[in-house]
């Protein structure tokens, strides 16, 4: 007897959501098209809405951050459920802890907001591979998020009052700001602006949720990517710009929309929760754990995958972060040589080592070539790094790692082996245990592990990592995995650190960096009270849907969510 097909993540959500309505035969929620109008139990209702994502929020942080969208004037909040955060294997489901959707429904409730519940299975929202999960592409032909094609709105809109001639007016995704890519400049858009546009919006009648209320942060890898032109990840922070900051706090443009609010419907009474405490620390010293390569056999316990030429991240398993490829000269080459993948097959930077020595970077669309030498049998490491898949666009099956042979001269290279690495386990579980003994390289360069053990004496605090000096890594606080630093490239400079993650005074904590290229003399990080979101290498980037006159950045198209 066959077994039987497990049931897909939106048909296990149904029956979720219907724990949560009791009492749904005493409620009602419908559209008087008529009247151009929503009634709730019966009614008139507009709903003023904001936009927050729960798997962009520590799960302690939850009612606070709802509480607050209460506080602005809101009556409703926004989410999407990312199908790859809730399912990471065929028929694996995860709804626990920071996954429990029904203990945020329930935090909702709690802070009388109602939901609207946006679940996928695709939902943009720059989140890896837009919430549709990595083993997907373990069948290499499939195609995703395929449709016939309708481009042109006036149709769209004509053949949308040929059935809808009446209807609420709605704005589901009304911009606060806007989304941030590695190597450009920081978005933000003006708070008159914003609240011009609501206002507007709201003696039309409309009804309107804000994106994002509260942006959030993209720990660990779950960022996603744009395809503009050339590969654009996005940063780890996802402030958005929005009235609530990344960090939680109430900015001058939530106080802007509240008194926008209040003209149109009534705000709950009290005052908003004053900015949560900040920190400042620092500058602490790392010491150095040794190169990556030395913790091979911990960092790939199972072993490598043998191929003759090389395989995807998917093609083994591995989701996120980092294969280890490797293979042998098959002869000396003396001169320096060509070193290249062809058909811009690095997905995303690949880290080039021959015999243990760093000798640079390999980046789609940005960077093609190394020249290299070595002695027959040399030992030729590339680092593949994934930096979060396209979240955007029709048919983006984002492969990563190796997608095409490397080619050295004019020679394919061939006989790899595939290490898919366990990046996270080993410093949560195995680097606590000092199960290697540190190795030092004189002179570190490449992906090298760097940690150190501090303790707070004072009050703790929400704070901001700073990294001056580093270029591109990722960083651990006590196991968790903060996200991805890029100093170098900006324009986020600081890593959001919230304050359940850190043990109180008395108890030591430990920092721990995966530097991939060049670390500084002295390897040394920070503590900050406040977030740099805008290295000073760029501009900021002005976002607006207005008229207004802004700074002269490069074009930006919306991506959608």
């Amino acid at each position: 007897m066959a077994p039987k097909k497990p049931p897909c993540l939106p048909s296990l959500l149904l029956p979720l959501l219907t724990l949560l309505l009791p009492q749904a035969d005493t409620r009602s929620f419908v559209v008087d098209r008529d009247n151009d109008r929503f009634l709730l139990d019966g009614v008139p209702f507009r709903y003023v809405s904001g936009s927050l994502h729960y798997f962009r929020v520590p799960r302690v942080l939850w009612a606070d951050r709802l509480f607050k969208m209460r506080m602005s004037g809101l009556n409703a909040v926004q989410f999407y459920v990312p199908w790859n955060y809730h399912e990471p294997e065929p028929g694996v489901y995860n709804f626990h802890g920071s996954r429990d959707l029904i203990a945020f429904l329930n935090e909702a409730a709690i802070a009388n907001l109602l939901v609207i519940l946006r679940p996928g299975p695709y939902i943009c929202a720059e989140w890896d591979m837009g919430g549709l999960p990595a083993w997907l592409l373990r069948k290499p032909k499939i195609h995703l998020r395929t449709s016939d094609p309708a481009d042109n709105m006036t149709k769209i809109f004509t053949l949308l009052r040929k059935y809808e001639p009446h209807g609420p007016l709605v704005n589901s995704e009304y911009y606060t700001g806007w989304l941030d890519y590695w190597g450009q400049n920081h978005s933000t858009r003006s708070v008159h602006s914003v609240t011009n546009g609501l206002e507007n919006m709201l003696k039309l009648g409309a009804s309107v949720n804000m994106y994002m209320f509260h942006g959030g942060t993209n720990f660990g890898y779950w960022n996603g990517a744009d395809e503009k032109g050339r590969f654009l990840p996005i940063t780890t922070s996802y402030d958005y710009d929005a009235p609530i900051s990344e960090a939680g706090d109430p900015t001058p443009k939530l106080f802007a929309l509240r008194d926008v609010i209040s003209k149109f419907q009534e705000i709950p009474l009290g005052p908003l929760p004053p900015p949560s405490p900040k920190m400042m620390l620092g500058p602490l010293t790392l010491h150095l754990d040794g190169d990556l390569l030395a913790f091979l056999n911990y960092l790939c316990p199972q072993g490598p995958i043998y191929s003759i030429l090389p395989m995807t991240f998917e093609a083994v398993k591995q989701d996120h972060g980092f294969v280890l490829y490797r293979t042998y000269l098959s002869n000396t080459v003396s001169e320096p040589t060509r070193f290249w993948v062809p058909n811009n097959g690095v997905h995303d930077r690949a880290y080039v080592m021959v015999d243990g020595v760093f000798h640079g970077v390999l980046e789609r669309n940005m960077k093609h070539k190394l020249f290299l030498t070595g002695q027959v049998g040399a030992k030729l490491d590339v680092l593949l790094e994934s930096m979060g898949r396209l979240s955007f666009g029709s048919n983006t099956s984002d492969f990563k790692g190796l997608i095409e042979p490397p080619v050295l001269g004019q020679t394919i290279l061939t006989r790899w082996l595939m290490f898919p690495l366990k990046v996270d386990k080993l410093v949560k579980w195995w680097f606590p245990l000092q199960l290697l003994k540190r190795s030092h390289p004189q002179t570190p360069s490449g992906p090298t592990f760097y940690s150190t053990m501090f303790a707070i004496l004072g009050s703790s605090g929400d704070t901001f990592l700073y990294l001056p000096g580093w270029t591109k890594g990722q960083v651990w606080i006590n196991g968790f995995n903060l996200g991805r630093y890029w100093t170098k490239r900006g324009p986020q400079q600081t890593l959001y650190v919230p304050r359940p993650l850190l043990y109180p005074r008395g108890a030591l904590n430990k920092i721990t960096l995966l530097e991939l290229e060049n670390a500084p003399p002295q390897p040394q990080v920070q503590f900050l009270d406040r977030p740099i979101l805008n290295s000073t290498l760029h501009r900021t980037y002005v976002y607006s849907l207005s008229a207004e006159v802004q700074s002269d950045p490069e074009p930006m198209q919306l991506s959608g969510h």
